[in-house]
């Protein structure tokens, strides 16, 4: 079987693959494991079984955050609300580069490929809580076509021989390379939601004074964050990171052109208060920028033949919706109906959508106000924004409501079901 993408989806779906016999082999674009510092969270109780029966729950705490803590501040950096840890790192909060590599070892016990890696990942000895070494990585290729044939997926690559496979995954992204190919063009799926976000790591010389604590800066349609991740503090290039949200129509610019980007960001925040100007000249030197924009994915059904997809590429959305433990859980339940259906991937493919769909839609649908919660379209809607941040009770019912979302849904026991199948 061939998984597309090796960030959340793609490795939590060959970890549970392997351990059902399975010999996933995965491909990911990148020549190695995305960096970047970025957060993100599990919350609830679904989030949370899953990430205890794939071993993991407590290394991934080990390297919690601690949250993300933010102080609103009007242009003369007094403070006008604010959000607390839990708020944005739910019950647990792990660096994205972090959780990768710790899903990657997890399915692939053996050596992490280094920056210069471009070849097929190698195998090792298993170790205790991961699964079986049967897992195949290849960095730094892609998909280029997929032609279904009675039995399998024949399959080319921009780089390597052409192979086929039982079935193929597409976990790569909201972008997905899969999706386009087996399913139709991206403007099919997509829709924009009225907002860009950007992030990316500021350098080593930046002031100290600037990201001394988390702030976030607001104008209406604008916000410009800045702070810095205590768990990255040994890191000699870091200085902090900053993270921007602004309103906007659909841009035009090629997705593949940093430097497009880096005009578009600086375009949008052209004239902003604060120090927003100081922040923004840091992007024109940053090599690991993160720009996109705030969308969510619908596809009417999630396969066709051999083919389907999970998280992002199925049912994404790209700030607020809960996309990596969405991926997390519908990885678990993916690979679940393909155990228990013996090789009837029409049956598991059916399965795994009629069980997931619902609770995804639910998830996606906080994304769905997102921007408009951190950038607020008017000053209106900014101070009636900031006074709900100021308000306890409303606080509490939007933390309750996220997690009653994000546990919304039964999780079979499949480990079980096929531990008991087998005896």
């Amino acid at each position: 079987m061939l998984i597309s993408g090796a960030s959340v989806a793609g490795p939590a779906l060959a970890y549970w693959l392997a351990r059902y016999g399975y010999r996933p082999t995965v491909i990911e674009l990148a020549p190695a494991l995305r960096g970047g510092g970025f957060a993100v969270d599990f919350r609830g109780a679904a989030h949370l079984a899953v990430l205890q029966r794939m071993g993991l729950l407590e290394r991934i705490r080990r390297r919690h955050t601690g949250g993300s803590p933010m102080t609103f501040i009007d242009a003369q950096g007094e403070q006008v609300a604010a959000l607390p840890p839990e708020f944005a790192g739910g019950d647990v909060e792990i660096l994205r580069s972090e959780l990768s590599r710790i899903l990657y070892e997890h399915s692939h016990p053996g050596p992490t490929p280094h920056d210069d890696a471009v070849t097929t990942a190698t195998t090792a000895t298993a170790i205790t809580t991961a699964a079986p070494p049967s897992t195949e990585y290849l960095f730094g290729d892609s998909i280029t076509s997929l032609t279904e044939t009675a039995d399998g997926v024949q399959v080319t690559f921009e780089r390597g021989a052409p192979r086929s496979f039982d079935l193929v995954i597409g976990a790569d992204g909201l972008h997905s390379t899969v999706r386009r190919l087996a399913f139709g063009p991206e403007e099919d799926f997509i829709s924009h939601l009225g907002y860009y976000v950007a992030g990316w790591d500021l350098p080593k010389s930046a002031p100290p004074d600037l990201t001394a604590r988390a702030v976030g800066y607001n104008e209406p349609g604008r916000l410009v964050t800045v702070g810095r991740v205590p768990r990255r503090a040994d890191d000699p290039s870091y200085g902090g990171e900053t993270f921007c949200v602004f309103a906007s129509e659909p841009l035009r610019y090629d997705r593949r052109d940093p430097h497009a980007q880096r005009r578009a960001l600086a375009a949008a925040f052209e004239g902003a208060g604060w120090r927003t100007a100081e922040l923004i000249d840091t992007v024109w030197d940053a090599d690991d920028l993160y720009f996109d924009s705030i969308s969510r994915v619908d596809v009417p059904t999630w396969s066709t033949g051999r083919i389907a997809l999970l998280g992002d590429a199925a049912y994404g959305a790209t700030v607020g919706g809960m996309g990596t433990g969405s991926a997390i859980v519908g990885a678990y339940v993916l690979a679940g109906e393909l155990a228990v259906a013996a090789g009837d991937h029409r049956r598991a493919f059916a399965r795994y959508e009629e069980k997931l769909r619902p609770y995804v839609s639910r998830c996606q649908e906080g994304g769905r106000g997102t921007g408009e919660f951190l950038a607020p379209p008017t000053q209106e809607a900014l101070t009636a924004r900031n006074s709900a941040l100021n308000d306890p009770a409303v606080l509490t019912a939007m933390l309750q409501e996220g997690h009653d979302i994000s546990a919304d849904i039964t999780l079979d026991d499949y480990p079980s079901l096929i531990a008991t199948a087998a005896a």
